[in-house]
């Protein structure tokens, strides 16, 4: 087997559409794990899917939970979560929402807004980085903004079962 990971024979290349999810899920994990390994080279405990809750409350002051989610397009329970390890972190205040006391207001804390300036440059280079290799790749944001469009129009879940036989019952 050859050494080097581009030599081998890629699996899910080979599928092309067929493995949109598979190829997807590759490409998010190896930007994570280099966003990972970059904070680790700064010797920063910070996780990448930390990054738009704080931007959000960087840009807007104080959200509720179900706010972040809708701006972000992410499930209400993702940003839930991340939030927990944030305010575990120190990073953010959680508290009951002053007209429902049922919902969650996030802020950042003096520690928060101390690691976002601190991060500032750092955020800056992953940035410029995405857009080269965006660049690179053909404008690959346009095509995900017709994957998302594609998707709105009708969910996998959609395609899939319209191309499954119907089940009957005896």
């Amino acid at each position: 087997m050859p050494s080097d990971m581009s030599d081998a024979f890629d699996y899910s290349r080979s599928f092309r559409g067929s493995a949109l999810a598979a190829r997807l899920r590759r490409a998010s994990e190896q930007l994570d794990r280099d966003g990972t390994r970059v904070y680790a080279a700064r010797n920063v405990r910070f996780e990448q899917r930390w990054y738009g809750i704080m931007r959000q409350l960087i840009a807007n002051g104080p959200m509720a939970v179900g706010a972040i989610a809708a701006v972000l397009r992410i499930t209400h329970v993702s940003v839930s979560e991340a939030s927990r390890s944030l305010e575990k972190a120190g990073l953010v205040v959680s508290t009951a929402a002053p007209e429902d006391g049922r919902k969650r207001n996030l802020s950042l804390t003096d520690r928060g807004r101390a690691l976002a300036e601190e991060l500032t440059p750092v955020w800056d280079a992953f940035n410029a980085a995405a857009s080269e290799v965006n660049d690179e790749a053909g404008d690959i944001v346009a095509l995900l903004d017709r994957l998302d469009d594609a998707l709105a129009r009708r969910s996998m879940f959609e395609r899939i079962m319209e191309r499954l036989p119907d089940i009957k019952g005896d």
